[in-house]
């Protein structure tokens, strides 16, 4: 059961797995994108149907005549990654050894839905996977298995995200058979550390110069690629939007926050509340993706001139 990018990673390293057949996929309904709002499967779904894999899309897990219908396919396990709905106790009842997910945090710490953006927000040295034996609550279960891997300075949220992927389903291919064998005891997880990863809003990418420069690197890093950072520089007629897609830190100190510091071919120097920011790759709204250098090339910044 998955549907998001990651969980298509997931069911690849199942697939290709000797010690698990794969019964069905369970992912969430087509949903309209792009301009013409065509339906479109999620990445779950492409590969099940790439591999000629039965696929389910029920509107809602909970709904009896699903669970129902999962109930006579008699499946031995449930295997949940980036699924996008609660799971009801009759469901994770269904499969005689129960409901495994894969979430992408050490748990208890960033339940919920964007782990890897607030581990990254937060400034964290690292990371991992745990495999979690399913409960009704909101990623509460019991754990099974983790593996840890450092968030490194070049990291943002896709880089982490693909990392935590792979780590995920080679994870989880190691400790199913473990697990059905009774070779490994679930354990609760620890009453202290719990968090929520809530979810990310494309308000959350608003930059605040006041705010140190290295919680602002790690924002731009924790929300690329979506929802991305953003920064208005006060020019007439009217302010001009630009995304931040790479910056990196600097120990300078020398502006007011917001104050563009310098402009060249190294970046666009600007001052934070503690330290300054260098933007190395930024999108002016309506405009391309460009280097900084190749930006201010175009579009010449001044010094002292300031973003808001």
């Amino acid at each position: 059961m998955g549907t998001a990018p990651l969980a298509a990673t997931v069911l690849e390293s199942l697939l290709a797995s000797a010690s698990v057949a794969v019964i069905t996929v369970v992912t969430q309904p087509d949903k309209p994108k792009g301009r013409d709002l065509k339906l479109q499967p999620s990445a779950v779904k492409e590969v099940a149907m790439a591999r000629g894999l039965p696929v389910m899309q029920p509107i809602k897990a909970r709904d009896p005549g699903f669970v129902e219908e999962l109930r006579r396919l008699a499946p031995e396990l449930i295997v949940v990654a980036a699924y996008g709905q609660i799971l009801p106790q009759a469901l994770l009842d269904v499969p005689r050894f129960g409901c495994l997910n894969v979430h992408t945090s050490i748990l208890p710490k960033y339940r919920g839905a964007a782990p890897i953006q607030w581990a990254i927000l937060n400034g964290d040295a690292e990371t991992g996977v745990t495999i979690m034996k399913m409960d009704a609550g909101l990623d509460t279960g019991d754990i099974v298995n983790e593996e840890r891997t450092a968030i490194r300075d070049e990291d943002n949220s896709q880089t982490l995200h693909d990392r935590l992927a792979i780590i995920g389903g080679d994870l989880l291919v190691r400790t199913i058979p473990i697990f059905v064998r009774g070779e490994i005891q679930p354990r609760p997880q620890p009453a202290e550390g719990a968090t929520y990863a809530r979810k990310i809003t494309k308000e959350d990418g608003r930059i605040d110069w006041s705010q140190p420069a290295r919680v602002l690197w790690n924002k731009v890093r924790g929300l690329t690629p979506w929802p991305g950072t953003f920064t208005s520089l006060q020019r007439e007629p009217a302010p001009m939007l630009l995304k931040i897609w790479r910056a990196e830190l600097t120990d300078l100190q020398q502006g007011s926050p917001g104050e563009i510091l310098s402009a060249d071919r190294a970046g666009i120097l600007v001052a934070a509340g503690n330290g300054a920011l260098r933007l190395l790759e930024v999108q002016r709204e309506g405009g391309k993706r460009l280097p900084a250098a190749q930006f201010v090339a175009g579009f010449p910044l001044q010094r002292g001139e300031r973003f808001s």
